[in-house]
């Protein structure tokens, strides 16, 4: 069954995590806003070429422009088969776009992780990234602990200290959240506690896409 994931929530909700085990569990790709970016700009097409020139200017990409990206990624052949959305939409006007661009195919899954902002402030503060590969440490090893992954050290983001966090999350509330409402009132739309363990979270999200997947199927938008 074709699965078209929309993955809401805010930073430090797990959504990358959660939305990597789901792509390889269904055979999909994940895309996300940063990857289409990148490689529509390394691929050089009209679209990529004129956001590189906006990235140069050093001004953010607008809407059309990333519209135009995803509309490109998702005609790809790979995408055909259901994907899942990491990063995208961001806004209201970006999600009315992207129910333009869903014309013929199965409706999207949409789930919100749900996290408090203080559990997401304790969460990012506690977190530690490796300076080598980017991987994260393990919740349960010792500060002093090397990435099993490259031997590299492990480091506090300069972006999950406390103040950054609570600025990342202020932005979300004004600019992301209200997707939430948007699509809130859809059969396809589910919010489950981002807030519990991992493993509950990961149950809580597969038995979300199980129950929704079928709907989206027979509810072509």
């Amino acid at each position: 069954m074709v699965l078209n994931l929309i993955m809401l929530g805010p930073p430090g909700a797990g959504k990358g995590t959660q939305a990597e085990r789901v792509a390889a569990a269904h055979g999909i790709p994940k895309i996300s806003t940063g990857d289409m970016l990148r490689e529509a700009v390394k691929a050089g097409t009209d679209i990529g070429l004129r956001a590189k020139a906006i990235m140069d200017r050093g001004e953010l990409v607008s809407d059309d422009v990333i519209v135009g990206i995803v509309r490109e990624r998702l005609a790809r052949a790979d995408a055909q088969g259901g994907f899942i959305l990491d990063g995208f939409p961001r806004t209201v006007a970006q999600a009315q776009a992207l129910d333009g661009l869903m014309a013929g195919r199965p409706s999207l899954v949409v789930v919100d992780i749900a996290v408090p902002d203080a559990a997401l402030v304790a969460r990012l503060g506690a977190r530690r990234v490796c300076a080598g590969c980017g991987a994260n440490a393990d919740r349960a090893a010792a500060a002093d602990a090397t990435c099993g992954r490259c031997g590299g050290t492990f480091a506090q983001r300069a972006d999950d200290q406390e103040h950054v966090v609570r600025e990342r999350l202020r932005v979300y509330h004004a600019s992301t959240a209200p997707l939430v409402a948007f699509y809130a009132d859809r059969p396809t739309f589910r919010a489950i506690d981002g807030a519990a363990a991992p493993a509950q979270v990961a149950a809580a999200l597969d038995a979300a896409i199980a129950e929704l997947a079928p709907v989206a199927a027979g509810a072509s938008r």
